[in-house]
């Protein structure tokens, strides 16, 4: 793996002397501000209350329902979003299993691990995505995305390099097989998630060069590339609203959410060609230390989450 510029691990560092270590539970009193010398690194503000919401020893466990397209029909579907900060390692983009030890190479990001099931006919899809963005605002490190049903399963994974992302794909289609792909730098579609959780305005709008989402890249057997897209966000007292719009492929999202934090997101539309890809409205959230509720005396708290699948 690559090392990061230079710059990058600056402002890594900066990440540390503003405190946003799971031991830092008074540095709420007022923002964070994380800057960088380099110009094409945007500085960012966390904002009130981060760091005792997302670092109080809890994930952020939300659910919605989703309406899913699929071979021209509309399927019913359910997805969790787990929601967790994590210490993570910059040489291996892999997360730390001694963070303390670490020192420079530890990166605290922001995980988004996102599962949405439904049924096609007789038969079963499944898939899962994990997006690793640092909470300085520094470009996300890593994604995972694989998709499962009866047939077989596709996987992909985007790292970051110096250079832009690398993405090796796995597929058991034979016109898609195992191969690696290089792009250069530019923003991922599927991160927008993650950064809507950390500031969402913080984020880029206007014209922006963006990687569309990997779960649009496998579902339509695309290949992988950098597009041009237009993002906006409307700002509104309670809730407001950001949209991706693709100039060359037909494709949009929309996504609503909460405009004070925690920035919690409460729906979004997905359409591809003229007609809805995904749809999902959230049903419940949950804060818990979910790793440690896996016994069957824990099993009636997914009916807290109103979970079906």
């Amino acid at each position: 793996m690559k090392q990061l510029h230079p710059v990058i691990l600056f402002a890594i560092a900066l990440v540390f002397a503003q405190n946003c270590t799971q031991n830092t539970k008074n540095a709420t009193s007022k923002a964070t501000v994380i800057t960088a010398t380099d110009p094409k690194i945007a500085p960012i503000t966390l904002p009130l209350g981060f760091n005792d919401y997302w670092y109080a020893g809890n994930a952020e466990l939300c659910t919605y329902s989703v309406s899913q397209e699929r071979y021209g029909e509309i399927r019913q579907a359910e997805q969790v979003n787990i929601v967790v900060t994590e210490d993570f390692s910059d040489a291996r983009q892999v997360k730390l299993d001694d963070p303390a030890a670490a020192g420079i190479d530890r990166i605290p990001v922001l995980k988004f691990n996102s599962i949405r099931r439904f049924h096609t006919g007789i038969y079963d899809y499944s898939i899962m995505q994990s997006i690793f963005t640092p909470i300085s605002g520094l470009p996300t490190i890593k994604s995972t995305t694989s998709v499962q049903d009866w047939c077989g399963q596709v996987f992909m994974q985007a790292n970051l390099e110096q250079d832009g992302y690398n993405l090796r794909s796995f597929s058991y289609f034979e016109s898609e097989g195992d191969r690696d792909l290089h792009l250069p730098h530019a923003m991922l579609e599927d991160e927008i998630w993650t950064r809507i959780r950390i500031n969402p305005f913080t984020i880029s709008t206007g014209k922006v060069r963006i990687i569309p989402s990997v779960v649009f890249i496998q579902l339509r057997h695309k290949t992988a590339g950098v597009q041009n897209a237009e993002i906006q966000i409307e700002k509104g007292e309670h809730e407001s609203v950001l949209k991706l719009v693709y100039y060359d492929i037909p494709r949009s999202l929309t996504i609503r959410f909460e405009t004070k934090f925690p920035y919690k997101i409460l729906d979004w539309e997905e359409v591809n060609e003229g007609k809805i890809a995904s749809k999902g409205e959230l049903k419940a959230t949950r804060k818990s230390a979910y790793w440690k509720e896996h016994d069957n005396i824990h099993a009636p708290l997914r009916d807290s989450l109103q979970l079906r699948f």
